[in-house]
């Protein structure tokens, strides 16, 4: 099984072979516009990554670690946040509506809209 992470434009900006993203550590990854619609990301280590503008729409991001991690413009609508830790990270301008952040660690984030994000 293959993976491939791509840009808005299309070009692919990490590709994975054999294993998912569960887990991964993918801690500074370059992750600009990436398209992650549905990915499980649970358990992943996305210390200082970049995911300005990436789509996340739906993604399983149980426990993720995002510490200092770069989500701004990101889409996480109905994304599943729940217990990941986000402290430090830049939440500024990014899309949470339907996004569940319950027991999600939100220390020290910046502009974290949670109007329209469940935090039951």
């Amino acid at each position: 099984m293959t993976i491939e992470i791509k840009n808005l434009t299309g070009e692919v900006i990490l590709t994975l072979a054999g294993e998912g993203l569960a887990g991964r550590d993918l801690s500074g990854a370059d992750l600009r516009g990436a398209d992650l619609r549905g990915a499980d990301l649970s358990g992943a280590g996305l210390r200082g990554a970049d995911l300005r503008g990436a789509d996340l729409r739906g993604a399983d991001l149980r426990g993720a670690g995002l510490y200092n991690a770069d989500l701004r413009g990101a889409n996480l609508r109905g994304a599943n946040l729940r217990g990941a830790s986000h402290r430090w990270a830049d939440l500024r301008g990014a899309d949470l509506n339907g996004a569940n952040l319950s027991g999600a660690n939100l220390t020290k984030a910046a502009g974290a809209d949670m109007t329209n994000a469940d935090n039951s």
